[in-house]
């Protein structure tokens, strides 16, 4: 089974992987200490690699989360006010 990174780790080992690089050390080494494929390191450089890209991520699962919040407070007031018209017809 595939493991699967958050967002956060992936930008944790993009940053460590760029620093190594940087430190002169070889890409199959760097992609060993990662434990990711040489396809998975270009990929997530790709997405991750700028700071604009982590910077645009992360504010996109703040959004998510903000978004799921919003909708649950929706959805717990439509139910209230179904539950206070069932009460003022009567029917509770």
């Amino acid at each position: 089974m595939a493991r699967r990174h958050t967002p956060e780790q992936v930008i944790a080992k993009v940053r460590q992987g760029q620093r190594m690089l940087n430190e002169g050390h070889p890409m199959i080494e760097v992609i060993k200490e990662l434990q990711v494929t040489e396809a998975t390191w270009y990929r997530w450089l790709n997405q991750y690699g700028s700071e604009k890209n982590a910077e645009t991520s992360k504010r996109t699962r703040e959004l998510e989360k903000e978004n799921a919040r919003l909708k649950k407070l929706l959805a717990d007031q439509v139910l209230a006010n179904d539950i206070l018209s069932e009460v003022a017809k009567g029917k509770f």
